[in-house]
Parts: structure tokens; sequence; C-alpha cells
């Protein structure tokens, strides 16, 4: 990525993001306060709201849900309602920005524009499954108390969704999530006495799970078989006191002679808040393939996986080690011509943007507090609070750094690169250091015996599992 890019996508904000931004957030203040008691700035937003969506699919049954809940009582369906369209809003933005990066990069994307359905999937006339409508419950008394009203009692009772809903492979997604904004908000009570609550940051989570709750899942996107050669470029890793999930961003070379295409492929495990760090690595042994080519540079060969978009859903078992890879030099000749695909609808959102950029020759500095690099004249920050203790990644690493294969974000208002590989220079020698290093093992003896002296954690939570299930 270059200077002038940079400059392009951060001076250029695309029109009509700072107004759809205001309308979003008036809505999320309505959910801090809840819609028990709608007053006349509460009203005002949802109307706001209504407006944005006047010239949509959505419009009719937006503003009906918005002039509902303004007088009472909220029910279900209208509350999914405004939640389809606080998605519709943010996709749009998320679409807006993610145009103007592409036209930057001159990155070439398919099913750009095909936004619709991001509101409820059905009309609710159909049977619901049991699950679905205990995770619709307890998200309509969430909103209905707001933010500010939520105690540990309502809390406790998001264990009955979250139970109901990992049980059912379909609902798994929604799951996970009710289950780490239930963990977000117990660790916040009272909330009222939060100096800044993250209202954004609920309202997401809030409005994507009531959706998905409605069966508002990408499960019906068009799906195709691929097979070739898989070129790893890195992972992401995310985590909450009870899940994992590792993201690894590739460039795939079809057999056949396809032009090379942008993927990821997504992991996952359940865990303990106690598993942290490289430790993190071990509850993903039933991807071994993956992990070994992540923790080697190493390519893969594909065979018939599924293909959605840009996302290949992963099966170890249809995958073998190929040769060595450099991800830096998959970067450099491939990252330019590799077509991209849109996100489905429900992760249409700006802070959904993760789109993997290569960054060389530049110069890093600290603005404040923040770290900045300096390409071709123009800054651009980095997300060091993004980096991970799974790998080893660090902060002054990346500020040694003069090569970055990173994913380039937008949040609070301007792009950011989140490293995934850096290459530097530490006391007169080169040091290359990638996310996924440690996916095979820790490679730092230093760190290696500080793991050593703690204990394997996962393995004794899986010795003490095993005695629960044999008695």
């Amino acid at each position: 990525m270059r200077g002038t890019q940079i400059a392009t996508v951060r001076d250029e904000p695309p029109a009509g993001l700072t107004e759809a931004l205001e309308v979003a957030a008036g809505f999320d203040d309505t959910l801090l306060r809840g819609f028990a008691r709608v007053g006349p700035a509460d009203a005002e937003a949802l109307q706001a709201l209504a407006a944005a969506l006047a010239g949509s699919p959505l419009a009719a049954r937006v503003a009906e849900a918005a002039g509902t809940v303004s007088a009472g009582p909220v029910t279900e369906a209208d509350l999914a309602a405004l939640a389809g369209a606080r998605s519709a809003l943010l996709g749009a933005a998320h679409d807006a920005l993610l145009t103007q990066l592409d036209t930057a990069l001159g990155r070439t994307r398919d099913g750009a524009g095909d936004g619709d359905g991001d509101g409820p999937a059905g009309d609710g006339a159909g049977p619901v499954p049991p699950a679905a409508a205990v995770a619709r419950s307890w998200l309509q008394e969430v909103a209905v108390v707001g933010w500010r009203g939520v105690d540990h009692e309502l809390l406790s009772a998001a264990a009955t969704p979250v139970e109901a809903a990992l049980t059912e492979p379909g609902l798994r997604r929604l799951g996970v999530l009710l289950d780490g904004l239930a963990a977000e908000l117990r660790v916040s009570l009272p909330v009222a006495t939060l100096p800044q609550a993250p209202t954004r940051r609920w309202a997401d989570l809030w409005a994507r799970a009531t959706l998905l709750s409605w069966g508002a899942a990408d499960a019906s996107r068009p799906q195709t078989r691929v097979s070739g050669r898989l070129l790893p470029l890195g992972v992401d890793l995310h985590q909450h006191d009870t899940a994992v999930q590792v993201q690894l961003h590739a460039v795939l070379e079809p057999t056949g002679g396809q032009p090379p295409r942008l993927v990821r492929t997504t992991v996952g495990a359940a865990k303990v808040d106690t598993i942290v760090g490289p430790a993190l690595w071990r509850l993903l042994r039933a991807c071994p393939t993956l992990l070994t080519a992540v923790a080697e540079r190493r390519a893969l060969t594909v065979t018939d996986l599924p293909l959605s978009g840009g996302d290949l859903h992963w099966d170890d078992a249809r995958a073998q080690l190929g040769e060595p890879a450099d991800p830096f030099a998959t970067a450099r000749v491939l990252l330019a011509t590799a077509t991209a695909s849109a996100p489905p609808p429900l992760d249409r959102h700006p802070a959904g943007i993760a789109e993997p950029v290569l960054l060389e020759a530049y110069a890093t500095r600290t603005d404040g507090a923040t770290l900045v690099f300096d390409v071709d004249g123009e800054s651009l920050p980095v997300a060091v609070d993004r980096l991970s203790a799974a790998g080893p990644l660090t902060a002054d690493l990346v500020a040694a750094s003069s090569a970055c294969l990173g994913l380039l974000r937008w949040d609070d208002g301007r792009w950011w690169v989140q490293p995934l590989a850096v290459r530097a220079t530490v006391r007169k020698k080169p040091v290359e250091a990638h996310n996924g290093d440690w996916a095979g093992g820790v490679t730092d003896p230093k760190i290696a015996k500080t793991q050593a002296r703690a204990g394997d954690a996962v393995a004794v939570l899986r010795e003490r599992a095993g005695r629960l299930l044999r008695r």
C-alpha cells in the first residue's frame, strides 16, 4: 500500500458517512436508556432511523416499528425490524468505505452491492426453534430495561438461552454471541456508574443477536466447492472468556488456471477464562494440518472445500501440507491482483472491515500514545492494542519494523492497520515474526520456560473433565 492510497482513504470520507453514524448513535443512546419509557429524544432518534431507511425495502416496516415502540408496547417483531434497520444503515456505511478502499487499492471484488437481507430472514409465521424463542425473549427484556437497567438477575437469566442455543448446531453462533455479551455486561455492572458505556459495541452485539435469533444468518449464501493451492498471509485471533476463534487470511490459487482469490477460513473452540496466551492454540488440535501450515509458513493443497463468497469452510481432512510459502512474497506478488468477495449482509459493518495489505519501506513514530507508520510521507495509525499474546508480535517489535503484513481496519472514525506479521531489525539482526508462529508450540525460550512453570492449563482441565465424565 502506497502513501497516495493512504491519503485517498484517509482524507476523503464517503458522502453521508457522518450522518449515518449519527443516526445509529441516536438509536444506541435510546437502547442505553431502554424502551420501557420512550422520551421525546428517544422518539426522535427512532424516527430518524426510519427516515434513513425511507428509500429502502424496509421503509414501511421500520416506520411502523418506530411508531409502535415509541407509543408502546414493545414487541419482539418490532425490535427485530429496528435491529435490521440499524444493521442495514451500518451496512451501507460499510459498503461505502469498502468501495472507497477498493478504488484506492485497485482491488476487484465480487458480489459488491448485494446488500439486501440485513433484516429478519422471515415474517415469523413459520415454526420458531425453542432456543431462538428463548433468546428473543431475553433480548427483548434487555432492550426494554436498557443497558442501565441490566442487573445480575437478568444476566443470570441469559444462561438459559445460551445453553439452549449451544445445543443446536444452527444456533451456536447465537449462543457464543449471547454468552460474550452477557459476560461483558456482567463485569460492567452497574452500567449507570460507568464514565462512558460502550453503547455502539453493545448495540452491535444486541442487533446481531436479535437478527440471528430470527434466522438472519448467511447459511443461504451460494456455496461452491473449490480446489487448489492455499497460500497463507496471516492469522487474526479473536477471543472472549468462553470462546476463541482463529481466522486465517490467505490467497487461493484455484485449479484450472482461474484467477487468484482472497479468502479467509475460520476455526474456533470453546474455552474457559483461565486459558489465555499461547495455550489457546492447544484448543484447536482438531486442525493439525492448518496449524502446522500457519506455524511453519507453508502452502496447503485443498480439495473440494466449500466456499461461500470469500469464506472457506475448513475441513482438515481435505488439506495437505505443501512447500514453504513466504507470506510477504505471496502478498507482494498476488495481493494486488487477487479478487476479493463482498461480505455477507450480516457481516457488513464498518468495524468488520479487515482487508489484507502490505506496507514496506516506512518509518515509525509515536503520536501521543499512538504508534504511526509514515509511508511516503503519509501517516497510518497502528492498532497495537489488537496484538495477541498468543503470538510473538509485540508493540516494540512493530515499532522497530520496516515491513508489515496486516489488516486495514476502520475504527473510531479513521483507518488503522492491524499487524499480522512484521520484518524488523533488532540489535542489527533481521527478525521476522508472525501471529501464528506459535501455533505449533512456543518458539521463544523465555516464553516457553514461563509456560512450563505455569503448567499446561488445557491438559489439567481436560484431565479433570475426563474424571468427571468417568464418575
